[in-house]
Protein backbone atom coordinates (compact mmCIF):
# COMPACT_ATOMS: atom_id res chain seq x y z
CA UNK A 1 0.00 0.00 0.00
CA UNK A 2 2.79 2.44 0.81
CA UNK A 3 4.33 2.40 -2.70
CA UNK A 4 0.91 2.99 -4.28
CA UNK A 5 0.23 5.91 -1.93
CA UNK A 6 3.69 7.30 -2.73
CA UNK A 7 2.97 7.19 -6.47
CA UNK A 8 -0.45 8.80 -6.05
CA UNK A 9 0.95 11.51 -3.76
CA UNK A 10 3.87 12.22 -6.10
CA UNK A 11 1.53 12.46 -9.07
CA UNK A 12 -1.03 14.72 -7.40
CA UNK A 13 1.58 17.07 -5.92
CA UNK A 14 3.64 17.02 -9.12
CA UNK A 15 0.67 18.03 -11.25
CA UNK A 16 -0.16 20.83 -8.81
CA UNK A 17 3.42 22.08 -8.99
CA UNK A 18 3.26 22.00 -12.79
CA UNK A 19 0.06 24.04 -12.87
CA UNK A 20 1.38 26.62 -10.41
CA UNK A 21 4.71 26.82 -12.25
CA UNK A 22 2.84 27.47 -15.51
CA UNK A 23 0.74 30.17 -13.85
CA UNK A 24 3.87 31.89 -12.51
CA UNK A 25 6.12 31.67 -15.53
CA UNK A 26 3.80 31.38 -18.55
CA UNK A 27 0.20 32.47 -18.01
CA UNK A 28 0.65 35.54 -15.80
CA UNK A 29 3.53 37.01 -17.85
CA UNK A 30 1.30 36.71 -20.92
CA UNK A 31 -1.62 38.42 -19.18
CA UNK A 32 0.65 41.27 -18.04
CA UNK A 33 1.45 42.09 -21.67
CA UNK A 34 -2.21 42.32 -22.70
CA UNK A 35 -4.11 45.61 -22.88
CA UNK A 36 -5.75 46.65 -19.60
CA UNK A 37 -9.25 45.29 -20.32
CA UNK A 38 -7.98 41.94 -21.57
CA UNK A 39 -5.45 41.63 -18.76
CA UNK A 40 -8.07 42.27 -16.08
CA UNK A 41 -10.55 39.89 -17.72
CA UNK A 42 -7.96 37.13 -18.09
CA UNK A 43 -6.73 37.38 -14.51
CA UNK A 44 -10.29 37.54 -13.13
CA UNK A 45 -11.35 34.52 -15.17
CA UNK A 46 -8.21 32.61 -14.21
CA UNK A 47 -8.75 33.54 -10.58
CA UNK A 48 -12.32 32.24 -10.64
CA UNK A 49 -11.37 29.01 -12.39
CA UNK A 50 -8.32 28.26 -10.26
CA UNK A 51 -10.08 29.49 -7.13
CA UNK A 52 -12.60 26.67 -7.49
CA UNK A 53 -10.05 23.89 -8.03
CA UNK A 54 -6.92 24.80 -6.12
CA UNK A 55 -8.28 24.68 -2.54
CA UNK A 56 -9.18 21.02 -3.04
CA UNK A 57 -5.88 20.32 -4.78
CA UNK A 58 -3.79 21.96 -2.05
CA UNK A 59 -5.69 20.34 0.80
CA UNK A 60 -5.75 17.00 -1.03
CA UNK A 61 -2.00 17.18 -1.57
CA UNK A 62 -1.47 17.92 2.11
CA UNK A 63 -3.76 15.08 3.20
CA UNK A 64 -2.02 12.60 0.88
CA UNK A 65 1.39 13.71 2.17
CA UNK A 66 0.29 13.37 5.79
CA UNK A 67 -1.05 9.89 4.95
CA UNK A 68 2.27 9.00 3.32
CA UNK A 69 4.04 10.19 6.47
CA UNK A 70 1.78 8.06 8.65
CA UNK A 71 2.10 4.84 6.63
CA UNK A 72 5.86 5.19 6.29
CA UNK A 73 6.44 6.07 9.96
CA UNK A 74 9.60 4.40 11.21
CA UNK A 75 11.16 4.35 7.73
CA UNK A 76 13.67 6.92 6.46
CA UNK A 77 11.03 8.24 4.07
CA UNK A 78 8.80 9.42 6.91
CA UNK A 79 11.07 12.35 7.77
CA UNK A 80 11.07 13.61 4.19
CA UNK A 81 7.32 13.17 3.92
CA UNK A 82 6.80 14.98 7.23
CA UNK A 83 8.92 17.94 6.10
CA UNK A 84 7.04 17.96 2.78
CA UNK A 85 3.74 18.01 4.68
CA UNK A 86 5.00 20.97 6.70
CA UNK A 87 5.93 22.81 3.53
CA UNK A 88 2.54 22.08 2.00
CA UNK A 89 0.88 23.35 5.19
CA UNK A 90 2.91 26.56 4.84
CA UNK A 91 1.71 26.88 1.23
CA UNK A 92 -1.92 26.51 2.35
CA UNK A 93 -1.47 29.12 5.08
CA UNK A 94 0.28 31.47 2.65
CA UNK A 95 -2.54 31.01 0.18
CA UNK A 96 -5.32 31.70 2.66
CA UNK A 97 -3.67 34.65 4.40
CA UNK A 98 -1.78 36.36 1.58
CA UNK A 99 -2.82 35.31 -1.92
CA UNK A 100 -6.55 34.58 -1.66
CA UNK A 101 -7.44 38.08 -0.36
CA UNK A 102 -5.80 39.71 -3.40
CA UNK A 103 -7.36 37.14 -5.69
CA UNK A 104 -10.83 37.68 -4.21
CA UNK A 105 -10.58 41.44 -4.67
CA UNK A 106 -9.52 41.08 -8.28
CA UNK A 107 -12.35 38.74 -9.33
CA UNK A 108 -14.70 41.63 -10.04
CA UNK A 109 -12.27 44.08 -11.60
CA UNK A 110 -13.14 45.26 -15.09
CA UNK A 111 -11.69 47.82 -17.48
CA UNK A 112 -14.32 50.27 -16.26
CA UNK A 113 -14.09 49.47 -12.56
CA UNK A 114 -10.72 48.65 -11.00
CA UNK A 115 -8.44 50.29 -8.44
CA UNK A 116 -5.63 52.56 -9.56
CA UNK A 117 -3.05 50.23 -8.03
CA UNK A 118 -4.33 47.10 -9.78
CA UNK A 119 -0.95 46.39 -11.39
CA UNK A 120 0.83 46.72 -8.06
CA UNK A 121 -1.65 44.35 -6.43
CA UNK A 122 -1.11 41.80 -9.21
CA UNK A 123 2.66 42.21 -8.89
CA UNK A 124 2.40 41.60 -5.13
CA UNK A 125 0.31 38.47 -5.81
CA UNK A 126 2.89 37.30 -8.34
CA UNK A 127 5.81 37.82 -5.93
CA UNK A 128 3.99 35.89 -3.21
CA UNK A 129 3.11 33.20 -5.74
CA UNK A 130 6.80 32.81 -6.70
CA UNK A 131 7.58 32.12 -3.04
CA UNK A 132 4.72 29.63 -2.87
CA UNK A 133 6.02 27.88 -6.00
CA UNK A 134 9.44 27.50 -4.38
CA UNK A 135 7.80 26.02 -1.27
CA UNK A 136 5.71 23.49 -3.20
CA UNK A 137 8.61 22.55 -5.48
CA UNK A 138 10.66 21.78 -2.35
CA UNK A 139 7.77 19.70 -0.99
CA UNK A 140 7.41 17.85 -4.29
CA UNK A 141 11.14 17.13 -4.40
CA UNK A 142 11.04 15.63 -0.91
CA UNK A 143 8.00 13.52 -1.80
CA UNK A 144 9.63 12.29 -5.01
CA UNK A 145 12.83 11.35 -3.20
CA UNK A 146 10.84 9.65 -0.42
CA UNK A 147 8.89 7.68 -3.03
CA UNK A 148 12.11 6.35 -4.57
CA UNK A 149 13.34 5.13 -1.19
CA UNK A 150 10.40 2.83 -0.47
Amino acid sequence: MTPVLAVITTTVVGLMVGVEFAVAFVINPITHRLPVAASLAARADGGRMMGRAMPFWYIGSLVLTVALTAVSWGMPTATMALIAAGLLAISVIMSVLLLVPINNRSLTWTAEDHPEDWREQYQRWDRLHYVRVVVIVAAFTLIAVAATML
